[in-house]
């Protein structure tokens, strides 16, 4: 049966794809399979336009496509070339990040998305965790203890929340999933700019330290849970302190701020 538009009834229209999208589509499973690799030089044009019997129109438009997904970089001048590259995890989130602007997306939104997927990730890394995921957690838990024990007379806030986030981001980076592990850094700069727009709307500094102090005490609870392998301790545990921290993250209208407003 062909498809057709519902509650009319009328065919649907089916666009065929342009012959510099079938020509991108080859290229990028080339690349995705591993079949050209990061750093290798595409043939020249003539070749290629020789290759797949198109004109250099046709051609560069399909690299521009690719370009848009930095799976190549594109060289003009005596030197040029065309250079497979690899698409940096910034341009994931620069789009997914436009997807959660434009969907009117919520603060409580993500917060609750990474409510349920850390706390996930935690016990998959207690299960997993090396000498080194450790020594990391332990690290980052200590810079942090470091920059509030110097006190909040010339704190920045900022800085004190860019790496209470760098715990966070341990926890999905080494859990063992790359979707995970995706996921956190895709969301790594609104979380982070959520981060220094909830300290930074509160003049209460006492109780900045105060909550900072507390963090401490469950980044370094957390890391004793992994360390001996509590997976579903550890689970437990950092669901439990996502919970509160989302009540003093989320307070006033920051819960019902959209993504849109941390970046206009």
């Amino acid at each position: 049966m062909d498809p057709v538009n519902r509650g009319t009834g009328a065919p649907k229209l089916v666009r065929a794809p342009k012959t510099a999208e079938l020509i991108a589509d080859r290229l990028r499973a080339s690349i995705v399979r591993g079949v050209l690799k990061k750093g290798d030089t595409l043939p020249t044009e003539v070749e290629l336009v020789k290759q797949f019997g198109v004109s250099r129109p046709t051609l560069r438009e399909a690299f521009r496509i690719l370009e848009s997904e930095s799976l190549i970089v594109v060289r003009r001048g005596s030197r040029g070339g065309v250079l497979v590259s690899a698409p940096e995890t910034s341009v994931a989130a620069r789009h997914f990040g436009l997807l959660l602007q434009m969907s009117g997306t919520t603060l409580s939104d993500v917060y609750d998305a990474r409510k349920v997927l850390e706390p996930a990730a935690a016990e998959m890394l207690a299960r997993r965790a090396t000498a080194t995921d450790i020594a990391d957690l332990k690290a980052a838990a200590g810079e942090l203890a470091l920059l509030v024990n110097e006190g909040t007379e010339q704190a920045d806030f900022a800085e004190w929340s860019a790496v209470t986030f760098r715990f966070h981001d341990l926890i999905l980076e080494r859990c063992g999933n790359t979707t995970l592990e995706l996921f956190g850094a895709v969301l790594r700069e609104v979380v982070t700019r959520h981060m220094e727009r909830a300290v930074a709307t509160s003049t209460d500094h006492v109780e900045i330290e105060k909550q900072f102090k507390n963090t401490i005490r469950v980044f370094t609870k957390l890391t004793t849970l992994i360390e001996s392998g509590q997976a579903a301790e550890a689970r437990e545990f950092w669901a439990s302190h996502m919970a509160r921290a989302g009540r003093s993250m989320l307070w006033g209208d920051l819960g019902t701020e959209t993504v849109i407003d941390l970046f206009f």
